[in-house]
């Protein structure tokens, strides 16, 4: 069936090269449109200096420009969407509308409103693939049934990836560019410049002091640079005072990279024996991803309660005492130096090491006492690259309540972890330069240097630098207790 005008709603999927949606829409039809929407339902409840909302207006922006060369246009507009796009579609007289699949409730729920609008008109609402590269029940255990362990779901996400190498093709846009429609004429409708972040309601941060590089390009560019060492990934990863990650999380959860092109790219590598043991790991990075998406869209009571019904028996810390531990916590005043060194990176660029999100997300849970979901809130604010399904299935398989969590008796000593994974202290130092003159061997535990060492180096714990706000040992006592109630296995 062809189509005479199309629309292309894009949303997470913030480029103009293999992308689904708009590849299918340009292949169907005769004449696309394109829009984005700055969504007021989500953007109302933001804080008004958001990194993210300052992200995506860069990658809208190098969007539109993209579009542009293309022969196209981008449609922006700052609505609700739900209203927005099915009066859009009408406006322009189009016949049907695309976008990529989103499996997080409240984008399904919008969805379906928006699917049901258009259809009061006769307009059908196509969506695809784009984010992942399997989805939803694509990718089963033998008995029919979504997995609930990673491991058998990575061997039977890798085993279908080698059987149909067709999941990693790429979508092209370019060669159907022909099928771009021009720009509406001046109107109601027409192409409006890019509204800036005031007229959104937001004002600048620090995104451009931070370095971050936005958009296609900025994708491009973090891709290439982590080609160079992926090799080193599956050990560099560990340590957050070295340049190990990727740092496409961000781009990943905006779709400005091509999951289809990491992958291809990166199996590739492996398969000429060029990405060494790190490909690998990173390929199951990759994997978890999908993972996590697939149970939050599988068993969406997740969002907001264990994965584990009888985890939800559990009795936290409540009232002012533990406020004041989940403020310090907040604010990286526990007196443990990496735990507040990886709060303040948070704090300071919207960015955590993944190790240091699980040895924060465990000193919350097991050393505070404190309710899994108050920490799972505070990251979804804070962190650039927050992705609902990747951010409550950590907090869940930090707090052991979630599918294939670590076991509840299993506590991470954040003293332990420093020694560890930031051994000099380097990581610890950038972000709290009071202790910068300690040495290797006193900065994971400064409550155990004697005071007059501390003083001559400059620390002054209680003044600059707080007191432990609990000791380890006990805690864990405590936490062990707190865990009774579930039974083991």
């Amino acid at each position: 069936m062809t189509l005479t005008t199309s629309l292309v709603w894009f949303r997470r999927d913030l480029r103009a090269f293999d992308h689904a949606a708009l590849h299918h829409a340009l292949q169907r039809s005769e004449r696309v449109h394109c829009a984005f929407i700055f969504d007021k339902t989500i953007l109302d409840s933001l804080p008004r200096a958001d990194r993210r909302v300052e992200f995506i207006h860069a990658c809208v922006a190098e969007l539109a420009a993209e579009l542009q060369q293309l022969g196209g246009h981008l449609i922006v507009r700052h609505a609700v969407a739900e209203q927005e796009i099915p009066r859009l579609a009408a406006a322009l007289a189009v016949d049907a509308v695309f976008a990529s699949h989103d499996y997080e409730p409240a984008a399904i729920a919008r969805d379906d409103a928006v699917a049901k609008a258009l259809a009061a008109d006769a307009r059908p609402f196509f969506t695809f693939k784009d984010q992942v590269v399997f989805e939803k029940s694509e990718v089963l255990s033998q008995s029919g049934t979504p997995f609930s362990v990673f491991t058998p779901y990575k061997n039977a996400w890798l085993k279908k990836m080698l059987a149909e190498p067709e999941c990693l093709a790429a979508l092209p846009v370019e060669p159907l560019a022909t099928h771009f429609a021009p720009a509406p004429p001046c109107g109601p409708d027409a192409t409006s410049a890019l509204p800036t972040l005031a007229q959104l309601g937001f004002e600048p941060t620090n995104l451009a002091e931070l370095k971050i590089p936005a958009g296609m390009s900025g994708g491009a560019q973090l891709f290439g640079d982590f080609l160079t060492r992926v090799a080193d990934y599956g050990t560099a990863r560990d340590y957050p005072a070295v340049k190990g990650p990727s740092y496409l999380s961000l781009h990943l959860r905006f779709g400005t990279v091509s999951i289809r092109h990491l992958v291809r790219t990166v199996s590739e590598l492996s398969a000429r024996g060029l990405a060494g043991e790190g490909g690998a790991v990173w390929l199951s990075e990759l994997i978890w991803r999908e993972f996590y998406m697939m149970i939050l869209y599988h068993h969406p009571h997740v969002a907001g309660a264990s994965f584990k019904p009888a985890y939800d028996a559990i009795e936290w810390e409540t009232g002012p005492e533990a406020d004041v531990l989940f403020a310090a916590w907040c604010d990286g005043r526990t007196g443990y130096p990496l735990v507040d060194a990886a709060m303040l990176q948070l704090n300071r660029t919207g960015y955590m090491h993944n190790r240091l999100r699980m040895v924060t997300a465990c000193f919350l849970i097991k050393d505070l006492g404190i309710d899994w979901r108050r920490g799972e809130a505070y990251f979804a604010q804070h962190l650039n690259d927050f992705d609902l399904s990747a951010n409550n299935g950590g907090w869940q398989w930090a707090s052991s309540s979630g599918c294939d969590a670590q076991p509840y008796f299993r506590i991470f000593n954040p003293v332990t972890q420093s020694q560890k994974f930031d051994s000099e202290g380097k990581f610890i130092k950038r972000y709290l330069p009071q202790l910068a003159q300690l040495d290797g061997k006193e900065i994971h535990a400064p409550w155990l240097a004697p005071r007059m060492l501390l003083a001559d180096k400059g620390v002054r714990l209680g003044d600059n630098y707080p007191e432990p706000l609990v000791m380890h040992d006990e805690a864990r006592k405590r936490t062990l207790e707190r865990y009774a109630v579930v039974k083991a296995g």
